[in-house]
């Protein structure tokens, strides 16, 4: 059974997605910090996807997020009473994969958790498939990725990105000279059924830009249609 951490210093939240995630059939486990999440997922290494609240006592949400993403690579959905753009960068700097403002719906929440855990199962499969693949590596001036250790280098420097800035990135690099709609690009990194805003789209992209460096502007904007990944930097 699908297990599901929920992290909320507010007991009231956590029994209510608690009873909307138990009736979709998935197992609840229950940290009221960041600190007890911490060291739930130390103790337990079955849990499939923490929901996980920002602003919490001990330890906050993004100071576990990061502390997890240590330990091992699970999925996880940032849930906050801020929606400035400022903290969804955060979030996702810290390695969330979605961002839900509060007050939410417990029926959105519960088709958002099912379609990050659908795209972490392909993500995954796919993964396994590549391995089997030779090794595959591309090389543009100083800008080195490897797509199949899921690192990147810039000038000799590894750069630490998110689960999602790196799918975003790979997908972009392995179409690039291609214009790429925004709506092709959000259907391919979160899938058909994502049920965020695009801006979610545009603060990755911010992200990106930002660990590549001088290489930033090879993520070039196309106003009203989406973005391409030019090779030349020139």
């Amino acid at each position: 059974m699908t297990k599901l951490l929920i992290v909320d210093d507010e007991a009231g939240i956590r029994q209510i997605i608690k009873k909307y995630a138990q009736f979709e059939g998935y197992e609840v486990a229950e940290a009221a910090n960041g600190m007890e999440a911490i060291d739930y997922c130390r103790a337990n290494a079955d849990v499939d996807l923490i929901v996980m609240d920002i602003m919490m006592p001990e330890l906050d949400g993004f100071s576990a997020c990061r502390e997890i993403r240590k330990m091992r690579d699970v999925p996880m959905l940032m849930l906050s009473a801020r929606g400035e753009e400022y903290d969804r960068i955060h979030g996702f700097e810290a390695g969330g994969d979605d961002y839900v403002v509060k007050p939410f719906s417990p029926r959105e929440l519960m088709l958002r958790i099912d379609a990050i855990l659908r795209r972490a199962g392909s993500q995954k499969a796919a993964a396994q498939q590549e391995s089997t693949v030779e090794h595959e590596v591309l090389q543009m001036g100083g800008l080195c990725i490897d797509f199949s250790a899921r690192l990147v280098y810039v000038d000799g420097e590894r750069r630490n990105m998110s689960p999602k800035e790196y799918d975003l990135l790979f997908y972009l690099v392995q179409n690039r000279g291609r214009a790429l709609t925004r709506e092709k690009i959000i259907t391919e990194i979160w899938g058909y059924d994502y049920y965020g805003d695009d801006r979610t789209l545009d603060t990755h992209i911010k992200l990106l830009r930002k660990s590549l460096g001088a290489y930033a502007k090879c993520i070039v904007t196309l106003r009203g249609v989406g973005y391409r990944f030019e090779s030349k930097t020139e």
